[in-house]
Protein backbone atom coordinates (compact mmCIF):
# COMPACT_ATOMS: atom_id res chain seq x y z
CA UNK A 1 0.00 0.00 0.00
CA UNK A 2 0.86 3.63 -0.28
CA UNK A 3 0.51 4.98 3.12
CA UNK A 4 0.71 8.46 4.97
CA UNK A 5 1.53 8.46 8.45
CA UNK A 6 1.79 11.71 10.03
CA UNK A 7 3.93 12.33 12.89
CA UNK A 8 7.02 10.63 11.71
CA UNK A 9 9.31 13.04 13.57
CA UNK A 10 7.90 12.02 16.56
CA UNK A 11 8.30 8.67 18.77
CA UNK A 12 5.27 6.14 17.79
CA UNK A 13 5.37 7.53 14.25
CA UNK A 14 8.90 6.78 13.69
CA UNK A 15 8.92 3.69 14.40
CA UNK A 16 5.21 2.92 12.49
CA UNK A 17 6.85 4.48 9.58
CA UNK A 18 10.11 1.81 9.90
CA UNK A 19 8.16 -0.96 10.52
CA UNK A 20 5.96 -0.17 7.30
CA UNK A 21 8.46 -0.02 5.02
CA UNK A 22 10.12 -3.12 6.44
CA UNK A 23 6.87 -4.83 4.99
CA UNK A 24 7.43 -3.71 1.92
CA UNK A 25 4.77 -0.71 2.05
CA UNK A 26 5.57 2.29 0.59
CA UNK A 27 5.35 5.73 3.19
CA UNK A 28 4.94 9.25 3.20
CA UNK A 29 6.15 11.00 6.50
CA UNK A 30 4.41 14.03 7.29
CA UNK A 31 5.43 15.97 10.25
CA UNK A 32 5.96 19.86 11.30
CA UNK A 33 9.21 19.44 13.73
CA UNK A 34 7.55 21.55 15.96
CA UNK A 35 9.98 22.49 19.12
CA UNK A 36 7.31 21.26 21.88
CA UNK A 37 10.35 19.28 22.57
CA UNK A 38 13.88 18.98 21.68
CA UNK A 39 14.12 19.12 17.71
CA UNK A 40 17.64 17.19 18.09
CA UNK A 41 15.48 14.31 19.16
CA UNK A 42 13.60 15.16 16.35
CA UNK A 43 16.00 14.97 13.48
CA UNK A 44 18.07 12.56 15.10
CA UNK A 45 14.74 10.02 14.43
CA UNK A 46 14.39 11.24 10.73
CA UNK A 47 18.54 10.47 10.33
CA UNK A 48 18.20 7.27 11.94
CA UNK A 49 15.58 6.74 9.14
CA UNK A 50 17.98 7.28 6.63
CA UNK A 51 17.32 11.06 5.65
CA UNK A 52 20.20 13.35 4.53
CA UNK A 53 21.52 15.33 7.42
CA UNK A 54 22.76 17.97 5.26
CA UNK A 55 19.39 18.75 3.97
CA UNK A 56 16.72 17.66 5.88
CA UNK A 57 16.17 21.20 7.76
CA UNK A 58 16.44 22.66 4.52
CA UNK A 59 13.08 24.65 2.97
CA UNK A 60 11.66 21.55 0.36
CA UNK A 61 8.43 19.92 0.32
CA UNK A 62 9.66 16.34 -0.07
CA UNK A 63 12.73 14.64 1.11
CA UNK A 64 13.96 10.90 0.00
CA UNK A 65 15.23 8.49 2.18
CA UNK A 66 17.98 5.40 2.08
CA UNK A 67 14.67 3.59 2.03
CA UNK A 68 13.33 3.63 -1.61
CA UNK A 69 10.13 2.97 -0.22
CA UNK A 70 10.30 5.69 2.39
CA UNK A 71 9.88 9.59 1.71
CA UNK A 72 9.16 12.50 4.37
CA UNK A 73 7.42 16.00 3.82
CA UNK A 74 7.70 18.33 6.30
CA UNK A 75 4.56 20.44 6.63
CA UNK A 76 1.32 21.35 9.61
CA UNK A 77 -1.52 19.40 9.34
CA UNK A 78 -3.30 22.78 9.64
CA UNK A 79 -2.05 23.93 6.19
CA UNK A 80 -5.20 23.03 4.28
CA UNK A 81 -3.68 23.64 0.87
CA UNK A 82 -0.47 21.82 1.58
CA UNK A 83 -2.47 18.94 2.28
CA UNK A 84 -4.57 19.23 -0.92
CA UNK A 85 -1.11 19.29 -2.93
CA UNK A 86 0.22 16.56 -0.83
CA UNK A 87 -3.13 14.29 -1.57
CA UNK A 88 -3.30 15.64 -5.40
CA UNK A 89 0.58 14.15 -6.07
CA UNK A 90 -0.24 10.82 -4.24
CA UNK A 91 -2.40 8.19 -4.53
CA UNK A 92 -2.89 6.96 -1.20
CA UNK A 93 -3.93 4.20 0.08
CA UNK A 94 -4.18 4.53 3.86
CA UNK A 95 -3.65 7.45 5.97
CA UNK A 96 -2.13 6.38 10.02
CA UNK A 97 -2.52 10.16 11.84
CA UNK A 98 -0.24 9.48 14.69
CA UNK A 99 0.09 13.77 14.42
CA UNK A 100 -0.89 15.94 17.64
CA UNK A 101 0.27 18.07 20.02
CA UNK A 102 1.54 16.04 23.03
CA UNK A 103 1.48 16.59 26.83
CA UNK A 104 -1.43 16.92 29.26
CA UNK A 105 0.04 19.44 31.05
CA UNK A 106 0.96 21.94 28.50
CA UNK A 107 -2.45 21.85 27.64
CA UNK A 108 -2.77 24.04 30.56
CA UNK A 109 -0.23 26.53 29.29
CA UNK A 110 -1.09 26.58 25.82
CA UNK A 111 -4.48 25.32 25.10
CA UNK A 112 -4.79 27.10 21.13
CA UNK A 113 -1.62 24.78 20.36
CA UNK A 114 -4.19 21.77 21.26
CA UNK A 115 -6.84 23.21 19.24
CA UNK A 116 -5.51 24.26 16.30
CA UNK A 117 -3.04 20.52 15.85
CA UNK A 118 -5.24 18.21 17.59
CA UNK A 119 -8.15 19.87 16.08
CA UNK A 120 -8.34 21.97 13.01
CA UNK A 121 -5.57 20.09 12.30
CA UNK A 122 -7.64 16.47 12.49
CA UNK A 123 -10.61 17.97 10.70
CA UNK A 124 -8.04 18.61 7.23
CA UNK A 125 -6.79 15.22 7.39
CA UNK A 126 -9.93 13.57 7.39
CA UNK A 127 -11.18 16.06 4.67
CA UNK A 128 -8.08 15.43 2.59
CA UNK A 129 -9.44 11.87 2.80
CA UNK A 130 -12.91 12.86 1.79
CA UNK A 131 -11.96 14.53 -0.98
CA UNK A 132 -9.17 12.49 -2.97
CA UNK A 133 -11.17 9.11 -1.47
CA UNK A 134 -8.94 7.45 0.73
CA UNK A 135 -11.33 5.17 3.19
CA UNK A 136 -8.64 3.66 5.51
CA UNK A 137 -7.57 5.96 8.00
CA UNK A 138 -6.47 5.26 11.73
CA UNK A 139 -5.53 7.47 14.01
CA UNK A 140 -4.25 8.44 18.02
CA UNK A 141 -6.63 8.22 20.22
CA UNK A 142 -5.24 8.43 24.31
CA UNK A 143 -5.83 6.59 27.50
CA UNK A 144 -6.60 10.13 29.15
CA UNK A 145 -10.24 10.20 27.43
CA UNK A 146 -10.78 8.13 30.19
CA UNK A 147 -11.03 11.31 32.68
CA UNK A 148 -12.59 10.73 36.07
CA UNK A 149 -13.68 7.34 35.19
CA UNK A 150 -12.03 4.84 37.90
CA UNK A 151 -14.04 1.33 36.71
CA UNK A 152 -10.68 -0.56 36.27
CA UNK A 153 -9.54 -2.03 33.99
CA UNK A 154 -10.56 0.42 31.26
CA UNK A 155 -12.76 -0.70 28.48
CA UNK A 156 -14.02 0.88 25.51
CA UNK A 157 -17.34 0.20 26.99
CA UNK A 158 -16.92 2.92 29.69
CA UNK A 159 -18.20 6.27 28.64
CA UNK A 160 -15.69 8.61 28.68
CA UNK A 161 -17.32 11.55 29.18
CA UNK A 162 -15.46 13.46 31.82
CA UNK A 163 -12.02 13.98 31.09
CA UNK A 164 -9.75 16.23 32.68
CA UNK A 165 -7.23 18.11 30.90
CA UNK A 166 -7.96 20.23 27.27
CA UNK A 167 -5.52 17.44 25.73
CA UNK A 168 -8.08 14.57 26.47
CA UNK A 169 -11.07 16.38 25.41
CA UNK A 170 -9.40 17.04 21.68
CA UNK A 171 -8.69 13.27 21.50
CA UNK A 172 -12.42 12.47 22.48
CA UNK A 173 -13.40 14.98 19.95
CA UNK A 174 -11.17 13.30 17.34
CA UNK A 175 -13.37 9.94 18.48
CA UNK A 176 -16.75 11.82 17.85
CA UNK A 177 -15.55 13.79 14.29
CA UNK A 178 -13.94 10.01 12.91
CA UNK A 179 -17.28 8.71 13.80
CA UNK A 180 -19.62 11.18 11.67
CA UNK A 181 -16.93 11.10 8.67
CA UNK A 182 -17.29 7.26 8.88
CA UNK A 183 -21.03 7.42 8.83
CA UNK A 184 -21.78 10.67 6.68
CA UNK A 185 -18.50 9.39 3.61
CA UNK A 186 -17.99 6.09 4.46
CA UNK A 187 -14.22 6.23 5.87
CA UNK A 188 -12.87 2.91 7.91
CA UNK A 189 -11.97 5.22 10.86
CA UNK A 190 -10.06 3.22 13.81
CA UNK A 191 -8.89 5.25 16.78
CA UNK A 192 -6.15 3.94 19.02
CA UNK A 193 -6.33 4.43 22.74
CA UNK A 194 -2.87 4.81 23.46
CA UNK A 195 -1.52 3.73 27.14
CA UNK A 196 1.84 4.81 28.05
CA UNK A 197 4.02 3.88 25.63
CA UNK A 198 7.95 3.73 26.34
CA UNK A 199 11.28 2.52 24.36
CA UNK A 200 14.51 3.98 22.64
CA UNK A 201 13.71 7.09 20.69
CA UNK A 202 10.83 8.18 23.50
CA UNK A 203 9.71 11.43 24.70
CA UNK A 204 11.34 13.34 26.60
CA UNK A 205 8.52 15.20 28.52
CA UNK A 206 7.42 11.19 29.75
CA UNK A 207 8.29 9.57 32.83
CA UNK A 208 10.08 7.04 31.41
CA UNK A 209 12.53 8.68 30.05
CA UNK A 210 12.70 11.80 32.57
CA UNK A 211 13.73 8.94 34.72
CA UNK A 212 16.38 7.29 32.92
CA UNK A 213 17.57 11.14 32.16
CA UNK A 214 18.27 11.31 35.70
CA UNK A 215 19.61 8.24 36.42
CA UNK A 216 22.64 9.24 34.37
CA UNK A 217 22.27 13.67 34.99
CA UNK A 218 22.38 12.81 39.38
CA UNK A 219 18.82 15.11 39.02
CA UNK A 220 16.02 14.53 41.42
CA UNK A 221 13.05 13.35 40.29
CA UNK A 222 9.61 14.60 41.05
CA UNK A 223 7.21 11.48 41.70
CA UNK A 224 3.83 12.66 41.80
CA UNK A 225 0.82 11.26 44.53
CA UNK A 226 3.93 10.65 47.04
CA UNK A 227 4.50 7.43 44.24
CA UNK A 228 1.02 6.12 44.69
CA UNK A 229 0.43 6.09 40.68
CA UNK A 230 0.04 2.72 38.68
CA UNK A 231 0.60 2.92 34.82
CA UNK A 232 -0.38 0.59 31.67
CA UNK A 233 3.71 0.88 30.47
CA UNK A 234 4.03 -0.60 26.71
CA UNK A 235 6.80 -0.92 24.80
CA UNK A 236 6.86 0.66 21.55
CA UNK A 237 7.12 -2.17 19.59
CA UNK A 238 4.25 -3.83 20.77
CA UNK A 239 2.32 -0.59 20.17
CA UNK A 240 3.24 -0.50 16.44
CA UNK A 241 2.68 -4.11 15.61
CA UNK A 242 -1.10 -3.24 16.82
CA UNK A 243 -0.77 -0.39 14.61
CA UNK A 244 0.54 -1.72 11.35
CA UNK A 245 -1.85 -4.74 11.72
CA UNK A 246 -5.19 -2.20 12.42
CA UNK A 247 -4.06 0.09 8.72
CA UNK A 248 -3.60 -3.71 7.11
CA UNK A 249 -6.99 -4.47 8.08
CA UNK A 250 -9.44 -2.05 8.03
CA UNK A 251 -12.41 -1.53 10.23
CA UNK A 252 -16.08 -2.59 8.93
CA UNK A 253 -19.59 -1.90 9.95
CA UNK A 254 -20.82 -3.80 13.08
CA UNK A 255 -23.43 -5.83 12.06
CA UNK A 256 -24.45 -6.46 15.43
CA UNK A 257 -25.16 -2.85 16.52
CA UNK A 258 -28.23 -1.55 18.14
CA UNK A 259 -28.99 2.13 17.72
CA UNK A 260 -31.16 1.33 20.84
CA UNK A 261 -28.41 0.32 23.31
CA UNK A 262 -25.66 1.68 21.27
CA UNK A 263 -22.26 0.14 22.12
CA UNK A 264 -19.69 2.88 22.24
CA UNK A 265 -16.78 1.71 20.48
CA UNK A 266 -18.17 0.67 17.27
CA UNK A 267 -21.06 1.08 14.49
CA UNK A 268 -23.40 0.57 11.87
CA UNK A 269 -21.00 2.68 10.48
CA UNK A 270 -17.30 1.46 9.51
CA UNK A 271 -16.14 2.73 12.90
CA UNK A 272 -13.74 1.17 15.92
CA UNK A 273 -12.36 2.35 18.99
CA UNK A 274 -9.91 0.14 20.55
CA UNK A 275 -7.41 0.21 23.40
CA UNK A 276 -4.02 -0.25 22.53
CA UNK A 277 -1.69 -1.44 25.88
CA UNK A 278 0.20 -3.79 28.22
CA UNK A 279 -2.99 -5.00 29.63
CA UNK A 280 -1.70 -5.06 32.91
CA UNK A 281 -0.72 -2.26 35.32
CA UNK A 282 2.75 -1.26 37.07
CA UNK A 283 3.21 0.39 40.15
CA UNK A 284 5.29 3.62 39.16
CA UNK A 285 7.64 3.23 42.10
CA UNK A 286 8.30 -0.42 40.85
CA UNK A 287 8.86 1.22 37.08
CA UNK A 288 11.28 3.55 38.74
CA UNK A 289 13.57 0.52 40.31
CA UNK A 290 13.74 -1.48 36.83
CA UNK A 291 14.96 1.87 35.70
CA UNK A 292 17.40 1.92 38.35
CA UNK A 293 18.47 -1.76 37.87
CA UNK A 294 19.33 -1.52 33.98
CA UNK A 295 21.56 1.82 34.65
CA UNK A 296 23.18 0.85 37.69
CA UNK A 297 22.41 3.92 40.00
CA UNK A 298 19.94 5.14 42.70
CA UNK A 299 17.77 7.94 40.84
CA UNK A 300 17.52 10.85 43.34
CA UNK A 301 13.52 11.63 44.58
CA UNK A 302 11.40 13.78 45.75
CA UNK A 303 7.52 13.14 46.28
CA UNK A 304 4.68 15.45 45.45
CA UNK A 305 0.95 15.81 45.55
CA UNK A 306 -0.95 15.20 42.26
CA UNK A 307 -0.95 16.82 39.45
CA UNK A 308 -3.63 18.96 37.83
CA UNK A 309 -4.76 16.88 34.67
CA UNK A 310 -3.31 13.57 36.21
CA UNK A 311 -4.75 10.47 36.73
CA UNK A 312 -3.82 8.05 39.81
CA UNK A 313 -3.94 4.95 37.42
CA UNK A 314 -4.28 3.59 34.10
CA UNK A 315 -4.79 -0.06 32.92
CA UNK A 316 -6.07 -1.03 29.43
CA UNK A 317 -8.53 -4.11 28.19
CA UNK A 318 -7.36 -4.95 25.32
CA UNK A 319 -9.33 -8.11 24.94
CA UNK A 320 -11.59 -6.56 22.02
CA UNK A 321 -8.07 -5.77 19.94
CA UNK A 322 -7.03 -9.31 20.91
CA UNK A 323 -9.96 -10.93 19.36
CA UNK A 324 -9.86 -9.02 15.99
CA UNK A 325 -6.46 -8.24 14.86
CA UNK A 326 -4.63 -10.77 17.39
CA UNK A 327 -3.11 -8.01 19.05
CA UNK A 328 -0.88 -9.28 22.32
CA UNK A 329 2.07 -7.75 23.88
CA UNK A 330 5.03 -9.80 24.96
CA UNK A 331 7.84 -7.21 25.34
CA UNK A 332 8.65 -7.86 29.20
CA UNK A 333 9.41 -4.57 31.58
CA UNK A 334 12.49 -6.15 32.21
CA UNK A 335 13.70 -5.86 28.62
CA UNK A 336 12.22 -2.83 27.47
CA UNK A 337 13.59 -0.58 30.00
CA UNK A 338 17.03 -2.30 29.32
CA UNK A 339 16.80 -1.41 25.47
CA UNK A 340 15.62 1.82 26.93
CA UNK A 341 18.68 2.27 28.98
CA UNK A 342 20.84 1.65 26.19
CA UNK A 343 19.98 3.56 23.83
CA UNK A 344 19.97 6.52 26.15
CA UNK A 345 23.67 5.51 26.84
CA UNK A 346 24.17 5.20 23.16
CA UNK A 347 22.17 8.59 21.71
CA UNK A 348 23.98 10.81 25.00
CA UNK A 349 27.20 9.08 25.01
CA UNK A 350 26.60 9.01 28.56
Amino acid sequence: MNILVTGTAGFIGHFTALKLIELGHRVVGLDSVNDYYDVKLKFGRLYEAGFDESEIENNKLIYSSKYENYSFIRAELEDRDMLDRIFSSQNFDAVCNLAAQAGVRYSLENPHAYVDSNIVGFVNILEACRHFSVDNFSFASSSSVYGLNREMPFSTSHTVDHPVSLYAATKRANELIAHSYAHLFGIRCTGLRFFTVYGPWGRPDMAPFIFTKAAFSGEKIRIFNNGLMQRDFTYVDDIVEGIVRVIEKPCEPNPLWDARQPTPSSSSAAYRVYNIGNSKSINLMDFIKTVEMAAGVEIKKEFAPIQPGDVVATFADVSDLNEDIGYSPSTPISSGVKNTVEWYRKFYQV
